[in-house]
Parts: structure tokens; sequence; C-alpha cells
């Protein structure tokens, strides 16, 4: 009965110290996506914005529609965000050649810049959460965070 006891109060503080580790892991890439930001070049954007210039990509030529389904936004509300990606010089809007209905959005080279430099941190963030792992604890860490995707998209499709 001691045991079981002992077992679920250590449950308990295991979870409460997962919760709030991922809180404080999400704080704080915000705090220092917006910090870093205002430190350089790209004062003019925030960190919505800055995800939907992740979002576009380098290479891809992704759709409205397919940046909207991914940020899981209303048409109206990305084209506004397009709109005034756009008149910052971040992005461009594409005239798909064989569908002249739908729209591809690229960077340009500002936008690509940023990307880059957005890519660096997370490449830096990454690194240094995987340090002092061996293969199997990352294929650990790996279904953990699949399991973390599944909840979040299961909880984003009830609403």
């Amino acid at each position: 009965m001691v045991n079981a006891k002992l077992g679920s109060q250590t449950k308990k503080a295991e979870y409460r110290f997962i919760n709030d580790a991922l809180v404080y892991a999400y704080d704080g890439i915000m705090r220092i996506e917006e910090r870093e930001i205002k430190k350089s070049k790209f004062k003019d954007i925030t960190v919505k914005e800055l995800n939907l210039v992740h979002t576009i990509g380098l290479h891809d030529r992704k759709t409205t529609s397919q940046v909207a389904h991914l940020l899981k936004l209303s048409k109206g509300t990305l084209t506004a965000n397009l709109n005034t990606l756009e008149k910052k010089g971040y992005i461009v809007r594409i005239a798909n050649q064989q569908d002249h209905r739908v729209i591809n959005l690229g960077l340009t080279n500002k936008g690509r810049l940023l990307y880059r430099a957005h890519e660096a941190f997370h490449r830096k963030m990454v690194k240094a959460f995987l340090s002092g792992f061996d293969d199997s604890n990352v294929d650990l860490i790996k279904e953990a965070l699949i399991n973390l995707e599944k909840f979040i998209d299961k909880v984003d499709s009830e609403t």
C-alpha cells in the first residue's frame, strides 16, 4: 500500500515536471525569438509572421490553401497576414502556371534570409535538446513528440 502511494506520488511529480518543462520551453522559445527579432535587421516582423515565413519555406512554393491548412488559419486571416508580409517585402505571390485560380507562395531574398536565420536558431536548439542522448533515446523522444503532435491535432480538430 505504501509503495503504491509512493509510486502514485512519483508519477504525479514526473507529470508535473514534464508539464512545467513543456510550458517553460514554449515560453522560452517565444521569448528568445521575440528578443532576437528586436535585435536583428528584421525588427518589422512579429513571431507569428516569422512562423508564417517558416511555413512557406525556401523552395516549396506551397499554395495559400496548403499554408492555411498547416497553420490552421482561415483563408481570410491568412490573406491579411500575407498582405502584410508582402508589403514588408518578405513574400511574393506567384500565379500557378497549371491553374490560374491557385496562388503559390514564395520568399523574397529578404524572406529567405529571415528563413535561414530562423532555421539556424532551430538547429542550435535541437542540437542542445538532443545533446548527450544516443540514438535509442532520440527514438523515444521522437515517439513522445509524435504523441504530443497527435494530441494537439486531436484537440485542434475538436474545436
